[in-house]
């Protein structure tokens, strides 16, 4: 009889364990669940730019540069009666002046035809006589030594070119100085967007839309019309134009020199808005 009330003890000390080991589980499940509150900081962020207020500006940076290359047009124009004639005359004509490129050193591929026209020669301008025929043929000639550009032009004139289209200088490292020009227009935008804040009583944020402002224009000289396979070609603003020489001018052939280098200006022009607060 003595053994019954342990017996019963041993029980009783199970149950309880079990009823405490079961309590236990809620509070621990209970305690999983706080991490969720570690998510709150991702929530809480704050926005990059506030968009309600800003200020639009614009910067300009130009940049001034020595030419290393340059572009010559030149061409012959010829006249004669019948067709035959003046094809054979202005074939004779661009053929010496060619060889007189290629004897300053000029390479072949660095001489291309740029434009040929023919057409009919009238009595007058009412009439519909054709008295002969005019061949106007023109050549583009890269001089990528620019310090020849001179003697180049001097000895086409005497070989028989009597027309000078146009002289363009430009340069070989474009996109160096176009980077240069681009971030100093983005630092001028910058300074003026600070200055116009500071007068308003705000500060300038950060940029929340930069544009590129970029054209192409030509300014060379262009004695027909449709002549214009090289106006596209400098995309780039850093064209700087020399006038044409007149018609049989040989004064560039006597020893002075009608090129000037000079300098070529590369520009970039940025637009941008900024945030204010």
């Amino acid at each position: 009889m003595k053994q019954t009330p342990a017996y019963i003890n041993s029980i009783l000390l199970a149950v309880i364990a079990f009823l405490l080991l079961s309590t236990s589980l809620p509070v621990s499940s209970v305690q999983a669940a706080p991490p969720s509150p570690t998510s709150e900081p991702v929530t809480t962020t704050q926005t990059s730019c506030d968009s309600t207020r800003t200020v639009q500006v614009t910067g300009t940076a130009l940049i001034n540069v020595t030419p290393d290359r340059a572009l010559i047009q030149l061409g012959v124009q010829s006249n004669g009666a019948t067709v035959d004639m003046v094809e054979f005359a202005n074939s004779a004509a661009i053929n010496k002046v060619i060889k007189a490129l290629k004897a300053q050193g000029v390479d072949p591929k660095d001489i291309s035809t740029d434009f040929y026209m023919i057409e009919p020669v009238y009595e007058n301008y009412d009439s519909l006589y054709i008295k002969g025929y005019r061949i106007n043929n023109t050549v583009s000639v890269t001089v990528r030594d620019v310090k020849k550009a001179n003697a180049i032009l001097g000895a086409a004139l005497k070989a028989g070119a009597n027309q000078v289209a146009n002289v363009e200088f430009y340069t070989s490292d474009l996109r160096k100085y176009r980077d240069q020009a681009r971030e100093l227009a983005m630092t001028a935008a910058k300074e003026k967007a600070q200055a116009l804040a500071d007068a308003a009583g705000a500060k300038a944020d950060c940029v929340l839309n930069i544009n590129e402002n970029s054209w192409s224009y030509y300014n060379g000289w262009w004695w027909w019309w449709g002549n214009q396979s090289q106006q596209n070609v400098w995309t780039q603003n850093t064209v700087q134009n020399a006038a044409p020489s007149g018609g049989g001018n040989s004064s560039a052939g006597s020893g002075d020199e009608p090129l000037s280098l000079g300098t070529i200006s590369v520009k970039a022009e940025v637009s941008a808005t900024f945030g204010l607060k």
